[in-house]
């Protein structure tokens, strides 16, 4: 399934992807490309996306009132964190005494982000065993004062994390109705809602989504605030790093699920340009490769625990190598005339600083445009390089490529192998590991693509004892739950579909416990 539109769907769509150096746009009416651009990313983003909608929206002759659909990609939750930049101070509350009071929260995390966060703790009753069982009761009075403290002190976000909380959530759901009715409008993150099981990494990823809320409201506010400063009044939806679509609700309460949404897009794009359910994706880009593996049409998962801005989480992140080689690669020869690329790079600025642009830094473009791979810029201001460090580096950006692959392949046997980003120029010649290796149509904004294609999406991990409940209702409960997750994301209910069920039994609990993950998507509803 690769999510491409039906034929009889002609809304048309503005998919823009925000990347670190580049900002892509593309509009879509059905399965059709009608015009791609591809700018500068602004410091400014929300300027910078409004433009981007600009300038597609003039290329293609489209009106704002034509468009029926905007789907954004951004990196800025994740660069908000990993900079420690608009950040909100979170209270947190763990519920787990008389135990957990060993570990405090955030106990691993570097100093500059502790005090960027500037938490906060309170330890409360509560929290259940492994099976269910509660460590101990809620005290309704031991919380009237920690939610009070809150208050008084004005924090404006709340983590609230319950000692296996995925295995029963009540606990977590009761504070939450406790701090909405003493405070109205507070952001809560829950963390049944956002990681899996281990207590600290799944308390580390809800502080995160908490200290980000105040932000995505704002981030939100301004993308609703360019578009229709461009009388562009149609829905618009933000990536995440599933490859599906979250509406402007969903942003508001999960913006780290947006993390690593830029190579999800590019993956999701691969598969609906080039109708592929199982392969390798390679996005150059202008900096980083980024490579992943397409299972079902999306991206694969990740099954260790994730370090963002040096935190360990384990909530849902796909699973993508990066590698330090893009466009704007800086390539040197050492003294002993070995060569080496990045891993820096000159980013946005490679139309001002490499070589074929009449800059003083050469690069991986440089290279392949001396190699009479690709025209770009002016070829005759990197004729001067010489032959066989021009082909050294040849060497070592396909070496790169090729280690790449092979370290993301899960059997000896070459697999296929999609190339996309304006940085595929840089490979150009079969990679070992390759079985094929495809190109496809507008490979250059692919990220673009994928969001501007993207469907919505659900999903549900639970635990239950099939001992207690059975196999058979476990596993309707719990993609019933995906459905209607999915609908209530924007998914048009008639479209909805179970595209992944695992199940993984824990031997080490009791009851026949098994994890029951289910995945379902859906095309957007019209309007």
């Amino acid at each position: 399934m690769t999510g491409r539109s039906s034929g009889a769907d002609q809304r048309v769509r503005v998919g823009i992807d925000v990347g670190g150096t580049n900002t892509d746009a593309v509009i879509m009416q059905g399965s059709t490309v009608l015009a791609s651009i591809k700018a500068p990313t602004s410091q400014d983003i929300q300027k910078g996306v409004a433009d981007a909608a600009r300038l597609v929206m003039k290329k293609a002759g489209v009106s704002a009132r034509a468009v029926d659909q905007v789907m954004i990609g951004t990196t800025q939750f994740t660069n908000a964190f990993v900079e420690r930049k608009r950040i909100t101070p979170v209270a947190v509350i763990r519920l787990g005494l008389p135990a957990t009071r060993s570990i405090r929260p955030c106990v691993d995390w570097p100093r500059d982000l502790l005090d960027a966060v500037n938490i906060k703790v309170f330890f409360v009753d509560g929290g259940h065993e492994f099976d269910g069982r509660e460590i101990s009761p809620l005290c309704h009075e031991q919380l009237e004062g920690v939610i009070s403290e809150i208050r008084d002190l004005g924090y404006e976000a709340v983590a609230v994390t319950g000692v296996f909380s995925p295995v029963d959530k009540s606990m977590e759901d009761r504070i939450a109705e406790l701090l909405r009715e003493a405070i109205p409008g507070i952001h809560i993150s829950l963390s049944n809602e956002i990681g899996r099981l281990g207590l600290i990494e799944r308390e580390n990823a809800t502080i995160m989504n908490a200290s980000l809320s105040v932000f995505a409201n704002r981030v939100i506010d301004g993308f609703r605030q360019a578009l229709g400063d461009l009388d562009i009044t149609a829905p618009f939806f933000v990536s995440q790093n599933d490859g599906t679509l979250m509406n402007e609700e969903f942003v508001r309460r999960y913006p780290v699920l947006t993390f690593a949404s830029g190579p999800t897009n590019s993956m999701r794009g691969a598969a609906y340009l080039t109708a592929r359910e199982e392969s390798i994706i390679v996005d150059i880009g202008g900096t980083t490769t980024d490579v992943g593996v397409l299972v079902n049409g999306f991206p694969r998962e990740s099954s260790i625990p994730v370090d963002i801005g040096g935190v360990r989480t384990n909530f849902r992140m796909p699973d993508i190598l990066s590698v330090g080689l893009g466009g704007g690669s800086i390539v040197r020869q050492r003294d002993d005339g070995s060569v080496t690329i990045g891993p820096d790079s000159v980013g946005y600025r490679l139309t001002e600083d490499a070589l074929v642009f009449g800059g003083q830094t050469t690069t991986a473009t440089d290279i392949v445009v001396a190699a009479g791979r690709c025209v770009v810029g002016e070829p005759a201001l990197v004729e001067h390089l010489d032959k066989n460090f021009v082909k050294q580096a040849e060497n070592l950006i396909h070496a790169m490529v090729e280690n790449a692959i092979d370290r993301m392949k899960t059997q000896n046997d070459d697999v296929p192998v999609v190339l996309v980003g304006g940085g595929s120029v840089l490979v150009n010649r079969k990679l070992s590991g390759a079985s094929e290796m495809t190109i496809p149509d507008n490979f250059g904004v692919a990220n673009a693509i994928g969001a501007g294609m993207a469907q919505i999406g659900s999903e549900v991990d639970r635990i239950f004892s099939y001992a207690d409940l059975g196999r058979d209702k476990a596993l309707a409960e719990t993609k019933n739950e995906a459905v209607t997750g999915c609908i209530d994301a924007g998914g048009a209910p008639d479209s909805v579909k179970i595209i992944d069920v695992e199940e993984l039994p824990l031997t080490y609990l009791p009851g026949g416990a098994v994890r029951v993950r289910v995945k379902a998507v859906g095309d957007l509803l019209n309007g």
